[in-house]
């Protein structure tokens, strides 16, 4: 097998099968984010094709070697829907749902991780670059250092990273911290984050923390230098304004009011099924405004995009039920027969149509209890190529970091969020042109090329200060 310079290592392949046993480029976040980057480089990515006991030899998809690995059912139910989504994602999440640690599924994390290590370890030429992609990996690093001490290794982690005492709960705290630091970088959304991180080194290892890095003694007494630091991650924000250009999509931007019985103020939430995502905080906020008669059903229709998700994991199931309870309950209650409180839709939509959403939505809704980044609230921003629209954005999103001219809200104050709400819906078409035009300049000017430049930069310094 041929050996490539640059080699990603994630979960997930960026591809999925299509109805005709073809393939197609995964519609997620992080395949956006690095498509880019994979463009014009001698690349290869390693990750799971996303079905159990299914053994693929490498191929090439559109200029990339995609190399799987293969997971069994008992490796998907331990190692992903047990450690990374049952105990990490929860416990990194400020505990929002309350993690469980059980030591078959650590086991099988260890396992697993060994085997993409392993499989990076094959794919990379000699001095290769390899980056390797969030929670689900994080002993990889380590490992592979380990294997081969050539490679220079990047480590990018997507989601929070907790304070100590909360991080501390986890049983593997020390093998979890040792794998990340088996990069020479270990990049982060936020500086919060990057600092909880350097906080629980020095917690656990007392070792030497700066800014130019964490000091990590070697078994041969030198010291190696890992950087951790914060890169937020972007969109690839040209391919949005080229979508809300396109005569057919603000055509089907109008179709959508006029479908929801053209209301004064269409408001919007995307997200995916998760409990982080404070979709619970949001309908409570709209239905009591509803109550309160501040919203009447014909001024103001709410659409809900809520993407399935682990859903056989039961801390989702039950979100599940809640929401579509209460959305049946608001709607019972103040619906009429031309007018719908809540439009809930549990499915997901391509770019298209979700571009056409955006542009259809007077007022974006992202109230997120925790989350990394939140790639929605950037997408809304770069698809407003009229200036017009509001979003508000959750001071707990990664992303309230940068868009500093949203209306800031704290999900959990419900009577904060209700008056951002109504704020948002009655805001003069001056203001909201003089907010979206610095939060698109923003968006613009720190695109995912730059995040993907600034970390593989940083990579580059990092290892030639060695």
């Amino acid at each position: 097998m041929s050996q490539a310079s640059f080699v990603v290592v994630a979960n997930r392949l960026p591809v999925d099968r299509d109805d005709n046993g073809g393939w197609r480029r995964s519609p997620g976040g992080l395949v956006t984010a690095l498509e880019p980057v994979m463009k014009g480089v001698d690349g290869a990515w390693v990750g799971w094709p996303g079905k159990a006991d299914l053994t693929l030899e490498p191929f090439d998809f559109d200029g990339t070697r995609l190399i799987p690995v293969t997971l069994s059912a008992d490796d998907v139910q331990n190692y992903y829907e047990g450690f990374s989504n049952d105990t990490i994602w929860p416990l990194y999440h400020d505990v929002i749902a309350a993690p469980r640690y059980r030591r078959v599924w650590w086991d099988t994390y260890v396992e697993v991780n060994e085997r993409f290590a392993d499989a990076a370890a094959a794919a990379a030429s000699p001095g290769a670059t390899v980056w390797v992609q969030d929670y689900q990996l994080q002993l990889v690093p380590r490992m592979l250092r380990e294997k081969r001490p050539d490679l220079t290794i990047g480590y990018f982690h997507h989601i929070p990273f907790p304070a100590y005492g909360l991080f501390s709960q986890l049983p593997w705290r020390k093998q979890v911290l040792e794998g990340l630091l088996g990069a020479d970088v270990v990049g982060f959304q936020r500086v919060a984050d990057a600092g909880n991180f350097a906080r629980a080194v020095r917690r656990q290892f007392h070792y030497t923390t700066k800014s130019t890095g964490i000091h990590v003694p070697q078994e041969d007494g030198s010291v190696r230098n890992v950087l951790s630091k914060a890169f937020p991650i972007s969109i690839d924000a040209q391919s949005y304004i080229e979508l809300a250009q396109r005569p057919d999509i603000q055509a089907r931007a109008r179709e959508i009011r006029e479908g929801l019985g053209n209301p004064r103020a269409v408001l919007l939430g995307v997200d995916r099924l998760d409990y982080t995502k404070g979709i619970r905080h949001r309908l409570k906020a709209f239905g009591e405004l509803l109550e309160d008669g501040r919203l009447g059903v014909e001024d103001a229709t709410l659409v809900q995009v809520a993407s399935p998700s682990r859903e056989r994991v039961e801390a989702y199931v039950q979100l599940r039920d809640e929401i579509e309870l209460t959305v049946a309950r608001t709607n019972g209650d103040f619906d009429t027969m031309s007018h719908t409180a809540i439009r809930y839709l549990h499915q997901a939509f391509p770019r298209e149509e979700m571009v056409a959403l955006y542009l259809a939505a007077d007022v974006m809704l992202v109230t997120a209890l925790r989350d990394g980044m939140n790639l929605v609230a950037k997408e809304y921003v770069a698809s407003r190529i009229d200036n017009k629209g509001v979003l508000v954005l959750s001071e707990f999103a990664g992303a309230a970091d940068e868009l500093g001219s949203a209306v800031r809200i704290n999900p959990h104050d419900i009577d904060g969020l209700k008056d951002a709400i109504m704020r948002a819906v009655e805001m003069p078409r001056a203001e909201q042109g003089r907010r979206m035009r610095a939060l698109r300049r923003r968006v613009l000017d720190h695109d995912v090329r730059d995040w993907s430049r600034l970390f593989l930069d940083a990579l580059s310094n990092a290892t030639k200060k060695v």
